[in-house]
């Protein structure tokens, strides 16, 4: 069964959005400010967290860094800051989705459903290894120059679905499709420019090139092809 926290300090919307996926068949924890958040995601392994941006006590922005610092656990924000800004910065920070209110509670219902199939992890564990770079799916890790850096959950399935398609031009339709679900419902275009990015970051400097933007198309990897190790 599925765990599912809700940091959401309108108690009778934590209570209906907690009862509803009870529903469904998840088990959820509510809690109302930034404290009892951190107090829960310490002792308790949570599958998702559905996290509000204005909380009693602090920022969710602020929270959802130092989650993400702690654990990669997959997230969705539930705010009413409907700002392009904010929504980019909520991505920025890991967040697998960004929802603003007022919202549909069975579209809510999917979207939950969505990133939890998402980022479930492969049972096969592979390794990317180009002589420069190393990449443990496993691990979710990067090992670039002999400096280490932590992969999200989503810059994961982007990177995999780079190695499997290497020298193919994908759209960014494509992308969006094989990263979330078949119909590409459910996804704000910003993600993928923001997961896009900092993936590049973390792979790439001025000697080694991976992703190359096709202007009016997409990307497509120029690295070496994948070695399975």
């Amino acid at each position: 069964m599925k765990r599912i926290l809700i940091v959401e300090d309108n108690i009778a919307l934590s209570t209906g959005l907690s009862f509803d996926l009870e529903r469904e068949g998840y088990k959820v924890d509510t809690v109302c400010s930034s404290g009892q958040a951190r107090e829960a995601v310490r002792e308790t392994e949570f599958d998702l967290i559905v996290l509000d941006i204005n909380l009693p006590d602090g920022s969710g922005f602020e929270l959802c860094r130092w989650i993400k610092e702690l654990k990669d656990i997959p997230l969705i924000f539930l705010t009413a800051c409907d700002m392009e800004k904010d929504t980019i910065k909520g991505f920025e920070l890991g967040a697998d989705d960004y929802i603003t209110k007022p919202f549909s509670v069975g579209i809510f219902r999917r979207r939950v459903a969505a990133v939890l199939k998402r980022c479930e992890k492969e049972n096969i564990g592979n390794i990317y290894n180009d002589g420069y770079l190393m990449v443990d799916f496993d691990k979710l890790m990067v090992i670039r120059e002999n400096k280490a850096f932590m992969l999200t959950s989503s810059e994961y399935r982007l990177m995999k679905i780079f190695v499997a398609n290497s020298g193919k031009v994908l759209t960014r339709q494509i992308l969006l499709q094989k990263l979330w679900d078949n119909d590409g419902n459910f996804v704000d275009e910003h993600a993928l420019t923001v997961n896009v990015n900092r993936l590049r970051s973390k792979i790439q400097n001025k000697g080694h090139k991976y992703i190359k933007t096709v202007y009016g198309m997409g990307y497509m990897w120029v690295g070496e092809k994948c070695n399975v190790l």
